[in-house]
């Protein structure tokens, strides 16, 4: 995709290293307004450490994250905090405060980040929850919820402040396939009954690929193919095809880099 205004985040030549080991090396993508883009991978590729990026924990070593038009990582903490009230995250873990109630999760966002008076903040906290179908569950605590629920939990929770990203992170973990398919449905209608722009980070190509506008594949810390998410099951592409049809053989190589194996035995 072309960076142009119409992009929400643009993402140019991003670097970044953990001590030695180069884990992005010079990642191009953009996050369109009021689409949803996938990002796939295998474990262990960069996919979390470049959402790190997005919300400013980490510091490129070179290149940059631009959302809404500013360097992320030239903000100061002010700006940053401001930023962090544009973006809504849905955790891999969903991220739950254990301690509090579905309402009081919902509401601590908006506790937390407005001056809104108990009664708005009740009314935006079920209208949330209405949306992910668990109005009636606002009273339960976490503990009480299956893993299903949680999720779409989460995601109102992600909601809440209206933001203008919201970035999933492996939203489909661990869910049963009808649990899976309501987060999946939940995603796309959310995404375009709000006109946000949506990022789903994941391994879970089966329903990314059906929610999703436009898909980036990164392996190795790069950008190894991309295109529009229809186009995918027909791409010749070989590591596409092999993450795709979930193949053993192809550019995605089993055994970690090491010397033969009989040297060490």
């Amino acid at each position: 995709m072309k960076q142009s205004s119409d992009n929400l985040v643009e993402v140019t030549n991003l670097r970044f290293s953990y001590g030695k080991r180069e884990v992005l090396k010079g990642i191009n993508l953009s996050i369109p307004r009021g689409k949803i883009v996938a990002i796939l991978g295998v474990s262990g590729c960069g996919k979390s450490t470049l959402l790190h990026h997005f919300g400013g924990q980490l510091k490129p070593a070179s290149g940059n994250v631009k959302v809404l038009g500013k360097v992320i990582h030239e903000l100061d903490n002010d700006e940053l905090y401001a930023m962090r009230r544009q973006m809504g995250m849905m955790f891999q873990v969903s991220g739950l405060f254990s301690d509090l109630s579905v309402y009081d999760n919902l509401a601590f966002p908006l506790r937390e980040h407005t001056k809104l008076s108990e009664d708005m903040i009740r009314d935006l906290v079920l209208m949330k929850l209405q949306a992910v179908g668990l109005r009636g569950a606002h009273g339960l605590m976490p503990r009480d919820l299956s893993g299903g629920m949680e999720r779409r939990v989460a995601l109102a929770r992600a909601i809440a402040l209206d933001p203008q990203l919201i970035i999933y992170d492996e939203p489909f973990a661990g869910l049963d396939p009808i649990s899976l398919n309501i987060i999946a449905n939940l995603i796309r209608k959310l995404n375009d009954a709000l006109g946000v722009s949506s990022v789903v980070v994941t391994y879970d190509m089966s329903e990314s690929l059906k929610i999703a506008d436009y898909v980036y594949f990164i392996h190795d810390g790069k950008v190894v193919a991309e295109g529009v998410a229809s186009e995918m099951y027909e791409s010749e592409d070989p590591f596409v095809h092999q993450f795709i049809h979930a193949e053993s053989d192809g550019p995605v190589a089993f055994q970690y880099p090491s010397r033969p194996y009989a040297e060490d035995i």
